[in-house]
């Protein structure tokens, strides 16, 4: 028999270099004769508990009540009862004598007089806490009394122990034997190793070994007796030295005081069973005990009652104690939501919790679980992700948001859904610094490009506003190739007051990116024209661009001057008020529902205006005070544009630079397939606008009036024209001039050369108009200063006639 339970306890195994666990650092306390250690896997370094009982005889009875335990602990198999994973007996020498010793593996616990001091709970939140765990041991005892009907034998503090989710859990299975009180022939002891039990634990008729009166009585009467042994210890907060001290009840809470009586009655089959307490007592029904039960049956419940209960539950949780919090309501509620039975409203819950994790914890125990849940399907689910990405996106590593999350939350870039698709550009503002140069360019430039033309006017604001927060981490090819355009051709052009704001913005934000050439030729004369544009907002803040952009010019032309720095003609200069543009433009991004505050220098007038653009939930109803939002389709018609020539580039901004149409489909997302927005008529002020910036500003006239235009309005040669376009920054919007059937001017092409490359305006002059004037005498040249000045007359006198 003994070589039987030896083989069943320790398998194969020889001794302690077979057990595949390291025995760590002991706990002060454990039940009866055990030593209870801290220990870790040899395989995966994951925490476990070692027990270890330890004899010089193997006929010890110890060890035989040792060898039950390992035996029931293995087979008996209950949420609330310890977890067994692992057994094995060891023989040693220790002298000239051998030392046997059993050892068990089991789940990582904890002692439960310890772990009650570790938490140094108090008052209420104690008795909540304790209420919980009563009701995990109590069913427990019910399950091995009516259930399994088995006697545990010495329910008490000691044979409690608490899991790394806080979860009381039974063991100390020694004595646990069979209730055989079907055999009233029976004479001996019912428990083989009752004497294990201290005699302040044992009941009247225990005591006496009235072991007939025990078999007449209910399977629950001694466990019961010890279930009140449990209640005394815990709230009196000693342990239990003699039977008389469970009479004092002060330390009782009394919502348990009459069932802790009933408990303790002297006739045991008045006892009372512990099924029938959890089923009636008052003190287990308190918010902890409801929300974890709640939580637990899951899975059965209706979506109502789940939409409900996760809608109250960041409340509670504020009310039940927070070490409960994290390590037990966290984790079920990620596993939860991470296997589809808990509902959107939970993420609100979950990040709330998650928020009283130190970063380490959190990035351990959430961050994993709130990755997986990006790949979800459910739409509420990826509102709620995207609504508190600042909660959790900086704890996301460029490696996991570039190669896991990004490509899931990209899909909202393009879904039927307003409102999704402004929450995807919104948490491009936390999630941009972490993706790749590649990233950017190829996948959310490409998106940032059609949004800016979306339906959707907040929308529209909304990616001006984006491009100018991230361009900081574009690289120098992208912005020169991206943000002018964006803003220029797109945002100060379109028919939404707030949008054209937001461009003026954008540019004053950016300002340290653009050389002098751009500012003067392409980003100058289109805020200029919005000086007279019908909204006051745009117009203050066009006026207030304009003088930045000039100082920037005058700054940058005092420094040429005076030589103090080599080539700064064509460096950008950053002013002070970039800052708080770009402040202003950021958290007028993330503040929702909320104006951001006044900012000062272009965002002053019109910071109101532009973040209720932003931040108005129903995309829809975004209005703009004094301005009519509709226009016509043909005023903002982009495909009609003419383009120069740039780098080849797949981001939607540089193909209306190159203005090269690739046939295969993935890449027509650019400008010149987008189509023009079909919007109400604009006002007529409005479209006389709109007409200008489509149409280079002509200068002739002007030219006329004040020199004699010799030979800057002369037709250019084919060669001299594909010359200077390679050079006009202006291409991408430029007009393409119109044919003429006037014969040239017969000069000559040095002279005209000359005079060409020292007019700035000649790459976007009207062409002179058609006249029937003789062609001029050709040795007319430099020889002969009075030939230019009558030519010039006779193209005045028909350019008036005309």
């Amino acid at each position: 028999m003994f070589k039987f339970l030896k083989g069943v306890v320790a398998g194969s195994g020889t001794g302690v270099k077979d057990l595949p666990y390291y025995i760590g650092e002991p706990y002060s306390s454990a039940w009866g004769s055990w030593v209870h250690y801290r220990g870790t896997s040899k395989d995966d370094g994951s925490p476990v508990s070692v027990f270890a009982l330890s004899g010089n005889n193997p006929q010890d009875g110890h060890l035989a009540a040792g060898r039950n335990g390992v035996k029931r602990l293995r087979t008996v198999r209950h949420p609330n009862i310890l977890s067994f994973l692992h057994s094995i007996e060891a023989e040693s020498l220790d002298g000239a004598t051998t030392k046997v010793t059993i050892y068990i593996v089991t789940e990582p616990v904890m002692p439960l007089s310890e772990k009650i001091r570790e938490l140094g709970l108090e008052s209420t939140q104690r008795d909540d806490y304790y209420a919980w765990g009563l009701n995990q041991i109590a069913k427990a005892v019910s399950f091995l009394n009516n259930d399994c009907k088995l006697v545990h034998g010495n329910v008490c503090v000691a044979s409690i122990v608490v899991t790394q989710t806080l979860d009381w859990k039974l063991h100390a299975f020694d004595v646990l034997s069979e209730f055989d009180g079907n055999n009233p022939a029976a004479s001996g002891p019912m428990l083989q190793y009752e004497w294990l039990v201290g005699s302040q634990y044992k009941p009247m008729e225990m005591t006496k070994s009235d072991w007939a009166a025990i078999r007449k009585s209910p399977p629950w009467a001694i466990d019961s007796w010890g279930f009140g042994c449990l209640i005394y210890e815990l709230f009196s907060g000693v342990n239990l030295s003699k039977t008389e001290q469970l009479r004092s009840t002060d330390s009782i809470p009394k919502s348990l005081l009459s069932d802790y009586q009933r408990l303790l009655s002297s006739t045991p089959s008045r006892r009372l069973n512990t099924s029938k307490l959890l089923e009636n007592s008052e003190y287990f029904q308190n918010k902890l005990v409801d929300t974890i039960h709640f939580m637990e049956i899951l899975s059965l419940k209706d979506s109502v009652e789940k939409d409900s209960f996760f809608r109250k539950l960041p409340n509670l949780a504020e009310q039940i104690p927070r070490q409960i919090v994290l390590q037990k309501l966290l984790p079920m509620l990620a596993s939860s939501l991470e296997f589809g039975s808990a509902t959107a409203p939970a993420l609100t819950a979950i990040l709330k919790m998650g928020s009283w994790l130190p970063i380490e914890d959190f990035n351990v125990k959430l961050l994993p679980t709130i990755i997986k849940l990006f790949a979800s399907n459910d739409c509420a689910i990826r509102v709620g992700l995207l609504q508190h990405i600042d909660q959790y996106g900086e704890s996301l590593s460029a490696q996991i948001v570039d190669e896991q999350v990004y490509p899931h939350i990209a899909t909202g870039f393009s879904d039927a859904s307003a409102f999704l698709r402004e929450l995807t550009l919104k948490s491009m503002l936390v999630l941009a610094p972490k993706l790749s140069q590649r990233t950017m360019s190829t996948s959310l430039l490409k998106y940032l490009s059609k949004l800016q033309v979306d339906e959707e006017p907040a929308i529209r604001t909304n990616t001006t506003i984006l491009l100018g927060n991230i361009a900081i981490y574009l690289n120098d090819g992208t912005r020169k190739r991206v943000l002018v355009n964006a803003f220029t051709v797109r945002a100060l052009r379109d028919s939404f007051p707030p949008a054209r704001g937001a461009g003026i913005i954008a540019l004053c934000a950016t300002s340290s990116y653009y050389d002098m050439t751009e500012i003067a030729t392409r980003i100058l004369p289109n805020i200029v024209v919005l000086t007279i544009d019908p909204d006051s907002d745009v117009r203050s803040k066009a006026f207030e661009a304009v003088n930045q952009f000039m100082q920037l010019l005058k700054q940058s032309y005092e420094k040429v001057s005076s030589e103090d720095a080599t080539g700064v003609a064509g460096i950008g200069i950053s002013t002070p008020g970039n800052a708080s543009l770009l402040g202003w433009a950021m958290s007028s991004l993330t503040l929702k529902g909320k104006p951001s505050e006044q900012a000062p220098v272009v965002t002053a007038n019109a910071s109101m205006k532009i973040s209720s653009s932003v931040s108005t939930p129903n995309l829809g109803a975004v209005t703009a005070t004094g301005t009519t939002m509709g226009h016509t389709s043909s005023s903002i018609d982009l495909s009609e544009l003419p383009a120069p020539v740039s780098p080849t580039s797949t981001d939607g901004w540089g193909e209306i630079e190159n203005g090269v149409q690739d046939d295969h489909e993935s890449e027509k997302d650019g400008w010149d397939d987008i189509e023009p927005l079909e919007e109400p008529k604009s006002s007529p002020a409005l479209a006389n606008i709109q007409a200008v910036q489509k149409r280079p500003v002509s200068v002739s006239k002007l030219a006329s009036q004040t020199k004699p235009p010799v030979t800057s309005i002369k037709p250019k040669t084919m060669s001299t024209a594909a010359n200077e376009e390679d050079d006009d920054l202006w291409g991408s919007i430029a007009a393409p001039a119109p044919r003429i059937s006037s014969k040239p001017f017969n000069v000559k092409p040095a002279a005209s050369s000359a005079i060409e490359a020292d007019d700035p305006w000649a790459a976007i002059a009207a062409p002179p108009p058609t006249t029937s004037v003789k062609p001029l005498s050709a040795g007319r040249g430099r020889s002969k200063p009075t030939a230019p000045k009558l030519g010039a007359q006779r193209i005045n006198r028909t350019s008036s006639g005309t």
